[in-house]
């Protein structure tokens, strides 16, 4: 297996630590965090970049997660614990995950008998 250089990395505010800050500086990886400090000059650019990196996260995260929550129904949790809530998700993430991989198995098999 190849090794792929990473160059642009979303997230989550959460995920913006100094730590993480270190690391994208050290290996020159572009990201839509909110910028430390004096702005520079060509901050419009760089703004217009950080709006697609984050569009283009949310997309991809997000609407997965949203549409997950409309046909496994985890808004309806009545879990009483938070424990027993991150297990209700993690097995709705991993049914939906389950699904999709028997889609696929079933496209290639239709495909393979037309």
């Amino acid at each position: 297996m190849t090794q792929v250089k990473t160059k642009i990395v979303g997230a989550d505010a959460i995920c913006v630590t100094n730590k993480n800050w270190n690391f994208v500086t050290k290996n020159n990886i572009r990201t839509d965090f909110k910028r430390k400090g004096k702005l520079p000059k060509n901050y419009r650019e760089e703004k217009k970049l950080k709006a697609l990196i984050t569009k283009e996260r949310a997309t991809r995260s997000e609407g997965s997660f949203g549409k997950e929550k409309e046909h496994y129904h985890p808004k309806k949790i009545k879990a009483k614990t938070k424990l027993t809530e991150k297990l209700w998700i993690f097995f709705g993430k991993h049914t939906a995950n389950a699904l999709d991989i028997g889609r696929r198995i079933q496209d290639i098999k239709n495909l393979i008998v037309a």
